[in-house]
């Protein structure tokens, strides 16, 4: 069986060919593979018709065709062949106010790339409910995303002293700027992960807060991260999935994180929950971790329970079982 995969252009994002380069590695041992890289970044028309075009040129009858999120609307150009789609959030829908913007993209970003593909992938429940709210479909089943085998249980004396807290993503649904409020005199190091801004620098200075950043790492400058941390922070106020949390507990480290969905249902009851609009629910969430060792290792081995679920084993056999259906049909 052959599966061709459609990925977005890589200056739009990794996060995409991260997660699925996870899954394809342990496919790679069953199923023929082959990938392709969208030519053009952007979503207006002119994008959409050169990616399609594209997509057309690299379809293969033979094939079962996936596409694996973000770049939804090259479902026009796989009409007669077999297809898959992946959606990771609704993000791209939610968030825009233009009714004419909105409009554009519901159309060609999910009601006809939904109507048109074989089967629908969800990453959480929470982004299938989402769907749901705005098309009628019996298309979706759940497939959460693999956590990479590169990150493993390594023990670490936590620095009670002067944790160090990782603190993954800087846009506007990471929640930095609540954090660095809410650690305002408290002892410890700000681990920040990714471009910082002015406006946010300057909280950090305000705060007197003890931090470093980094931006652009690679996948082991990230694995290294997370061992060299004492807390995994991810207090997001929006996200599609949380693949932070999985990779926190998989190292183990506690993981503070917010009491959202789709989180609730990735994390399992294995962390440390903080309402996220809250700073002194942040606040007393990171002084009972430093103050609770018990809490805190009992968290930690919850965590390393629930990191199983996302093996790239198990979720890799789960595609496969959705190829095979699809091939049937």
């Amino acid at each position: 069986m052959k599966i061709t995969y459609f990925f977005r252009h890589p200056k739009v994002g990794h996060s995409i060919h991260r997660v699925f380069r996870t899954i394809l590695q342990e496919l790679n041992n069953s199923l023929e593979i082959e990938t392709h890289d969208v030519p053009n970044i952007g979503s207006m028309p002119i994008d959409m018709i050169r990616n399609n075009l594209y997509t057309y040129k690299k379809r293969d009858q033979k094939a079962i065709h996936h596409v694996t999120g973000h770049i939804h609307d090259v479902l026009l150009s796989l009409i007669g062949v077999k297809t898959v789609l992946t959606v990771h959030d609704l993000v791209f829908l939610d968030n825009v106010k233009n009714p004419f913007k909105r409009f554009y993209k519901w159309l060609f970003w999910l009601y006809l790339p939904i109507k048109l593909a074989d089967k629908v992938v969800c990453i959480s429940n929470q982004t299938k409910n989402n769907i749901l709210k705005k098309i009628d479909t019996k298309k979706l089943s759940v497939i959460h995303n693999a956590v990479d085998p590169i990150f493993k249980h390594t023990p670490h004396d936590f620095n009670e002293d002067k944790p160090v807290i990782l603190h993954i993503g800087t846009g506007w649904n990471k929640n930095l700027e609540l954090t660095i409020q809410a650690l305002n005199n408290v002892s410890c190091h700000l681990r920040i992960i990714g471009k910082i801004s002015e406006l946010q620098t300057q909280l950090l200075i305000n705060n007197h807060i003890d931090f470093s950043n980094e931006s652009n790492l690679t996948d082991e400058q990230i694995k290294q991260e997370y061992i060299n941390c004492d807390i995994v922070n991810f207090p997001s106020k929006y996200e599609g999935f949380g693949m932070p949390v999985i990779e926190g507990q998989q190292t183990g480290r506690i993981v503070v994180t917010s009491k959202i969905e789709p989180i609730i249902e990735i994390a399992n009851d294995a962390v440390a929950f903080v309402i996220p609009n809250d700073v002194n629910s942040l606040r007393n969430t990171y002084l009972k971790i430093i103050k609770n060792p018990i809490f805190r290792n009992n968290i930690i081995e919850k965590g390393l329970t629930n990191a199983k679920r996302f093996s790239v084993e198990t979720i890799a056999l789960k595609y496969i079982n959705l190829y095979q259906d699809l091939d049937k049909e």
